[in-house]
């Protein structure tokens, strides 16, 4: 052990010098941590200011041209105007007064109810009158006491495009007799969205159509912006990753988004490689002097864990380990012992289950296929071939199906949909037995039939209740359900027999409870201590019956899918 000893502090002082570089990269991670995070902190600060010059300089834009256009349609001159057509020359000094005053300019009409146009200060198209015409002089039409502002985007001559669209109904006497709009051009629009400090900036309506971005990266289907997020929460663009920041425009259906890059910039990359660097070299020193200190550490409590493990290997499952140093050392110790405590009981509780599920199939094999329960079989059997041959080619089949799913090796769990069928078989055999005396139903869901569970879960319930169901009456019926609760699978057996007393059934409840007190319900005994070896605590069988009525068997395990037959 000695010499284990100085080998380990040994092999530790040159471990710890081998690796010193885990140190630097642990820092290299914190900085890199920090500088991420300052970063982000700087690009969602950027987002968040041009968001707001943005959104202030388009609310302006917004009410500006809001009031305008109300105060326009209500103006008598653009009236008389849209009435007699008479002073056009006012009309179109009041639009340019104004809208020379304005940082995104517009497109300007009068039309009357007809759909001529009395003034304009686009190019004449017949094309756009008509689209305009068409489409949106309709949706005025419809409200005509309300202020039309929605997004269009219409294509005038060299290239340039309006992008939003404010429309008024001009009212004389009560009556409609025209329509003011004013178009607004999507350049403007971009130079007002663009910030200094900010990559990407985008505004839409409040169906997410575009009106206008600073960059076409944005723009989806059907001039839609519909940012794609990563796990980050950052929006992801033409294969880079921008933080983005969202405001509405109050009062308005504007909405505005601006972006900017949440990657590192060159120049952080290089202030950590220096930083690394720097403080490497006053790392190296503090880690040799580490190295010596920790070397020299006693290693006793080393060798009391080597030595419990070199027991245990020969054998020794009580191999205890005492060890009260305070460190790592007694929590590996504590850590052992538990170890150890619960591979004793797993031995035990194994021990005890193999025990108990050989006592299980012998008392299955015995009870199921007994001498006299044959016999019986055998007598059904010889009356059927006399009076009713297909009914024995039936009893034969059965019997058979039963005989080779009891003595199958197919392991300790099945699917309930097949353990469903073994309970079937031998309740037809006993129903041919008793004829209309037995009869019984299952009401099982769809999911339950595919739970896992102990081969022959249900065969010593059934058989208890046909054992003991005739004995105060000529007919009997079982009911068999199957249900899940939450996480659980609910399996219920239920007779109409003539049930128990409450003594009765307190002292059954007693001996399923006590493994040590000897029984002849030795099924349902081994049954519940089974379910409880298997799946613990809170699990296996629970009685309940009144006296003349029935008696009611419900089993509570874990609910485990299986495959299902293909």
């Amino acid at each position: 052990m000695a010499e284990n000893s100085s080998n380990f502090k040994e092999s530790i002082r040159l471990l710890f010098l081998r690796y010193t570089f885990m140190p630097i990269i642990v820092l290299f991670v914190f900085f890199l941590l920090f500088t991420g995070f300052n970063a982000k902190i700087i690009v969602a600060n950027k987002s968040q200011e041009a968001n707001k010059v943005i959104s202030a300089s388009l609310s302006g834009v917004y009410f500006n041209y809001y009031d305008e256009i109300n105060r326009m349609a209500a103006l008598p001159l653009v009236s008389d105007f849209a009435a007699t057509r008479l002073e056009s020359q006012n009309v179109y000094e009041e639009f340019y007064e104004f809208n020379t005053h304005q940082t995104v300019k517009s497109v300007f009409y009068i039309i009357d109810t007809k759909g001529i146009y009395l003034a304009s200060t686009a190019p004449s198209d017949s094309d756009i009158q008509e689209t305009i015409y068409r489409t949106i002089v309709p949706r005025i039409a419809k409200a005509p006491e309300s202020t039309l502002v929605e997004a269009n985007k219409i294509r005038y001559s060299h290239d340039r495009y309006t992008v939003y669209t404010f429309g008024k109904a001009i009212i004389k006497d009560n009556q409609v007799i025209g329509y003011i709009l004013y178009q607004l051009y999507e350049e403007d629009f971009q130079k007002l969205i663009f910030v200094q400090n900010n990559e990407i900036s985008v505004i839409t309506d409040r169906h997410h159509t575009i009106i206008a971005t600073t960059n076409n990266i944005t723009k989806g289907l059907m001039n839609k912006f519909a940012p794609i997020f990563n796990s980050k929460g950052n929006v992801q663009l033409n294969g880079g990753s921008y933080y983005m920041s969202q405001a509405s425009i109050p009062l308005t259906e504007i909405n505005v988004f601006t972006l900017n890059s949440s990657q590192l910039q060159r120049y952080v990359y290089v202030s950590l490689i220096v930083f690394i660097v720097v403080t490497s070299l006053l790392l190296w020193f503090l880690i040799q002097f580490l190295a010596n200190k920790m070397s020299t550490r006693n290693t006793q409590s080393i060798d009391k864990l080597l030595f419990a493990v070199n027991q245990l290997q020969q054998g020794n499952t009580l191999s205890y380990v005492d060890i009260h140093t305070g460190d790592e050392f007694e929590t590996l110790a504590d850590q052992y012992n538990i170890m150890l405590t619960r591979l004793n009981e797993l031995l035990h509780k194994n021990e005890e289950l193999s025990n108990l599920r050989r006592l299980i199939e012998v008392k299955h094999l015995q009870s199921q296929f007994h001498p006299h329960f044959i016999f019986n079989v055998l007598e059904t059997l010889r009356y059927a071939i006399v009076v009713d041959s297909k009914q024995a080619q039936d009893i034969v089949m059965i019997l058979s199906r039963l005989l080779r799913y009891s003595i199958s090796n197919d392991g300790q769990t099945v699917l309930l949909s097949d353990d469903l069928n073994h309970t079937t078989d031998y309740l037809r055999l006993q129903q041919i037995r008793f004829n209309e005396r037995l009869s019984y139903d299952m009401q099982l869901s769809e999911q339950s039939r595919h739970a896992l569970v102990p081969k022959l879960l249900l065969q010593a319930i059934i058989e208890n209740s046909i054992r003991y169901g005739y004995l105060h009456q000529e007919s009997l019926l079982i009911s068999i359900r199957g249900y899940l609760d939450e996480t659980d699978l609910i399996l219920e057996v239920e007779d109409d027999g003539s049930g128990m007393s409450e003594e009765r059934l307190e002292q059954i409840r007693q001996l399923l409870n006590d493994p040590d007190i000897p029984t002849k319900h030795i099924g349902l005994s081994n049954v519940h201590r089974r379910l409880l070896l298997l799946y613990g605590p809170g699990y296996g069988i629970q009685l309940l019956s009144r006296l003349g009525e029935g008696t009611c068997v419900t089993i509570r395990l874990p609910y485990e899918k299986g495959d299902v037959h293909v």
